[in-house]
């Protein structure tokens, strides 16, 4: 028998259009709640979380992220924010000083935590019935998002997540993923068998969107070649620096 988790996490897919009907505060609480189990590296709790209702607020969001309009129509926004701030006080209660901030296993640290706390927003909110869509848009400009939220020293906006009610008439399907025997590797990794999933997928992700009546959107090597051949977001390692994190090991 296919649990309910199951379902939730084989029909994710990301919705990009909302009835516009509000989310309940009693069930934004058990979203908020349900996400902060999550686990995160030795406990550390490195990360917080920014929830934006204030439609106007939403809208210089959607700006950041590039005009984006899933964003400007969610009812929520929920910025992930990996914060140091929170070690950084448990270590001076031990009379210690953190470091792990201004090392690259910092930031590595950071980046996980954060990507198992979207993964934990999203699925409790389609338990919810809520539709949702990842938004790493917000670090195109990660200055203005800083200084939007009131970020201080030792924190940064690593990804965010819409929140909202499905619009049924424009309901997404998920997506296909490349064949699981070039995903999941038995023993050790397979370069032949990762190549080779590229290939099947670019024909099967063609055949997808065709079928959905998006014959204009790009192939799988077409979107990597169009994002991944230039740094798309070139103002990362500057804001990272502002805000006093340092990829060292030392």
């Amino acid at each position: 028998m296919t649990s309910t988790t199951l379902d939730l996490l084989n029909q994710r897919h990301s919705v990009r259009h909302f009835t516009g009907a509000p989310v309940s505060d009693a069930h934004l609480h058990t979203i908020l709640a349900a996400a902060q189990q999550a686990p995160t590296s030795v406990n550390g709790q490195q990360i917080s979380l920014v929830v934006t209702r204030d439609k106007a607020t939403i809208a210089r969001i959607a700006e950041i992220a590039g005009g984006q309009p899933q964003v400007a129509a969610a009812e929520v926004f929920i910025t992930v924010v990996v914060d140091f701030q929170r070690p950084m006080a448990a270590a001076r209660l031990a009379g210690a000083e953190s470091v792990i901030q201004d090392s690259a296993e910092g930031i590595m640290v950071g980046a996980v935590d954060a990507g198992i706390m979207l993964q934990a927003l999203q699925t409790a909110a389609a338990a919810l019935g809520y539709g949702s869509t990842a938004i790493g848009g917000i670090r195109r400009d990660p200055q203005a998002m800083i200084d939007l939220l009131g970020l201080p020293a030792h924190t940064f906006p690593l990804v965010g997540t819409t929140l909202g009610v499905a619009d049924p008439e424009q309901a997404g399907q998920p997506k296909p993923r490349v064949p699981l025997a070039s995903f999941a590797m038995a023993e050790r990794y397979d370069l032949a068998a990762v190549q080779q999933g590229v290939s099947q997928y670019e024909d099967q992700l063609r055949q997808w969107w065709d079928a959905q009546g998006l014959t204009q959107m790009p192939s799988y090597a077409a979107s990597c070649a169009m994002y991944y051949k230039q740094i798309y977001f070139p103002h990362i390692a500057a804001a990272f620096a502002g805000q006093g994190f340092h990829f060292k090991d030392q």
